[in-house]
């Protein structure tokens, strides 16, 4: 446990039981709880339209604590994945990343990327695919560490989610932004040919995307990825939690020692203080702080 940890990643679905069908009948995921958004959490998130609404929350066999959470709600009929800013994708640590795609077959997942390496980046082999409110899921076999982090090879054939990617119009202001507010580290940065952003914009394949890691000592965090002028605000109600991929939980060793206008109140769930902050993209951030009762 420390600062900076993933310990949870939300995503919305128009349909949760044939959700859980996905990421607990074919991922192999743990269902944790079932249960209806509260109010008191729904207005810590800034969205008090989400009260009510039914959840599930699912843990890898492992054992990891880091809890995928999955929220019903309708899909914007405009929402496209990889063109707008916020929390573009959750990575997961996996085993035998070339066996998924097969393994896949008949669920409710679109496969958008087959495994495969990518060039300049030797350290794992990722595939990509779409769940069924667009939230976009790598799964991804890590081969070694970076020269700058440490990857985390999976205990389960689906383990845990330890990157998750953002979305930004400035990649150089936003690491500024997590690191001075959220006391994180400017890792390694990287310039790729990134082969979903071209994809989703109409760009040339040899276009080149700007992408820089931010961490904690050698752990890896969020993926900061600088989107192109193209890029736009994410479509959907302003009182509901963003389309897809919506919410991610950190752990923070003290909430009071950060610098960060909270959307709430402080809350105490399961005896520790939370509370829920948007970043420079517009991306809600869950901060549940170490220790508690």
């Amino acid at each position: 446990m420390s600062h900076g940890r993933i310990i949870g990643a939300t995503v919305t679905t128009p349909d949760l039981d044939a959700a859980l069908g996905d990421y607990q009948g074919h991922l192999g995921l743990r269902l944790v709880e079932r249960g209806t958004v509260s109010e008191a959490l729904a207005n810590s998130w800034g969205t008090p339209g989400s009260a009510g609404s039914a959840y599930a929350t699912l843990q890898p066999v492992s054992g990891h604590p880091c809890l995928l959470r999955l929220v019903e709600q309708p899909v914007p009929a405009d929402f496209v994945p990889v063109r707008t800013y916020g929390w573009a994708a959750y990575e997961i640590t996996v085993q035998d990343v070339f066996g998924w795609p097969a393994k896949l077959a008949g669920s409710g997942f679109d496969l958008v990327g087959p495994p495969r390496a990518i060039e300049g980046l030797p350290y794992f082999v990722a595939m990509q695919m779409l769940g069924r409110g667009r939230e976009m899921i790598y799964l991804n076999e890590v081969a070694c560490d970076t020269p700058t982090s440490d990857l985390p090879r999976a205990a389960s054939p689906v383990d845990h989610v330890f990157i998750v990617i953002l979305a930004t119009p400035d990649a150089d202001a936003t690491c500024a932004w997590y690191r001075d507010r959220l006391r994180l580290d400017i890792g390694g940065t990287y310039e790729i040919e990134y082969t979903m952003i071209n994809h989703a914009f109409g760009l040339p394949p040899s276009h080149i995307t700007r992408l820089a890691m931010m961490q904690k000592g050698r752990m890896p965090i969020v993926e900061v990825d600088t989107y192109p002028d193209a890029a736009t605000v994410r479509p959907g109600p302003a009182d509901r939690l963003p389309a897809g991929n919506a919410l991610v939980t950190l752990e923070v060793d003290d909430l009071d020692a950060l610098d960060l206008p909270l959307i709430a109140p402080l809350l105490v769930l399961g005896g520790k203080r939370t509370a829920t902050v948007r970043g420079p993209a517009g991306e809600l951030i869950e901060l549940v702080e170490l220790g508690g009762t």
